[in-house]
């Protein structure tokens, strides 16, 4: 995590470019500063810019940056990849049914202590130490996320139930603590768990919670760090700028599948419920972040609400 990473030198060394397109780069921001002042982005952040040192420091520099210049980042965070290597600490082995983590009791446990112990706090000191103020949250505090057991149903038939255990359905979202944080300056680190009411845990995907979160919040935009360049067409060409009626044909025509369906699921859920834009993005691109908010130029797929 030091900051003598390479691409933290490479950022500070741009003498190689002159003072006139650094202004003109500088320049370029400043209507997406104006535009975006005092407005809310959650950021779901996973994938290799989760898991690759240099990205996540490039990570937690853009968030603080975002934070500087008036915009009110809120970040939820997957765990996938390090789930798994807890789990295969103990000798279990992670399943999945139709993209979600079958999730026992024991399961449960180790879901919990790896996303709010481990992963969150790192979240929380990598902003920090890029001089932010981070605060880390699960569903249970303020009483954020209510849950209920998710009802899984065979996509190819749905008279067929699956019980995938522990995983939630969010029931509600209370963003009272959020926006609290908010005003005060802090940035809100949320792991996707929630609980229900007998106070039984649940474990959520991290895209459904992020796509609920911005829709409660009613942010500007949702950006999806995904290990993906965005919504690639048949031939694999990157699509920049899709509505969501143009996303709902892509479904229907199978172009968009797997581990995507979540994902766009619930950027176009958010899409059709208030939020302006949704931003598929490429985490393992340095900085995609800020290049995707503050300039003009399309980092990953972009979904519009109209």
């Amino acid at each position: 995590m030091s900051g003598n990473s390479a691409s933290s030198n490479a950022l500070h060394d741009l003498s190689h470019i002159g003072p006139r397109d650094k202004a003109e780069i500088l320049a370029q921001a400043l209507p997406y500063i104006r535009k975006f002042h005092g407005k809310t982005i959650v950021i779901k952040y996973g994938g290799n810019a989760m898991t690759d040192p240099s990205l996540q420091q490039d990570f937690a520099e853009d968030v603080v940056l975002l934070k500087l210049v008036g915009l009110n980042p809120v970040v939820v965070h997957g765990g996938g990849p390090q789930i798994d290597e807890a789990l295969a600490k103990v000798g279990k082995k992670g399943t999945f049914i139709q993209g979600m983590r079958v999730t026992d009791e024991e399961t449960m446990e180790v879901v919990e202590w790896v996303l709010a112990g481990q992963v969150q706090q790192d979240i929380v000191g990598l902003i920090n130490a890029a001089g932010g103020k981070a605060v880390g949250l699960t569903g249970r505090d303020g009483g954020l996320i209510r849950a209920r057991k998710l009802k899984m149903v065979d996509q190819k038939d749905p008279s067929i139930e699956h019980d995938v255990g522990q995983v939630g359905e969010i029931e509600s979202i209370d963003p009272s603590v959020v926006k609290a944080l908010q005003d005060d300056q802090f940035i809100p680190v949320i792991s996707p768990l929630g609980f229900g009411k007998d106070n039984e845990n649940y474990n959520i995907n991290a895209d459904v919670v992020a796509g609920k979160l911005a829709e409660v919040l009613k942010a500007e935009k949702l950006m999806m760090l995904t290990n993906t360049p965005g919504v690639l067409d048949k031939a694999g060409k990157l699509l920049t700028n899709l509505s969501a009626r143009e996303i709902d044909e892509l479904f229907a025509d199978g172009t968009i599948s797997g581990g995507m369906l979540p994902k766009i699921g619930s950027a176009l859920d958010a899409a059709k419920n208030g939020v302006n834009t949704v931003h598929i993005i490429d985490g393992r691109v340095p900085h995609a972040m800020l290049l995707e908010v503050l300039t003009d130029q399309a980092y990953g797929t972009m979904i519009r609400s109209h």
